[in-house]
């Protein structure tokens, strides 16, 4: 199941991400979790959030660094909030190991 911050589901996982827009890079930065017991994936983006810039950003970071298609990450809630539920279709199996090798060296660093 990996970090809490994201589960399988039968097309693929699904995601809850915290995002900074205007964080000055792109970037997935780890987990953490938030003070009401849920765990998150940090990401931040250079991306302003106005007109789904940043969104945008974010699915575009997300693909690139789990090795699928822009078109394999859909934002599913949280337009318009920092936090976002997305979901990444493809191999469940290939996508939990790619995600929690990442969020595993990024929380590392």
């Amino acid at each position: 199941m990996g970090s809490g911050a994201f589960t399988r589901t039968d097309t693929g996982l699904t995601l809850t991400v915290r995002l900074t827009p205007r964080g000055g890079r792109d970037a997935i930065e780890g987990t953490e979790q938030l003070s009401d017991g849920r765990a998150v994936i940090k990401a931040r983006v250079r991306a302003v959030p106005e007109d789904g810039a940043a969104n945008t950003a974010l699915t575009r970071l997300l693909a690139k660094s789990l090795g699928v298609s822009a078109s394999a990450v859909s934002l599913v809630s949280g337009h318009t909030a920092r936090i976002k539920i997305l979901t990444v279709a493809g191999d469940a199996a290939m996508l939990e190991a790619r995600l929690a090798a990442l969020i595993k060296h990024e929380n590392r660093t």
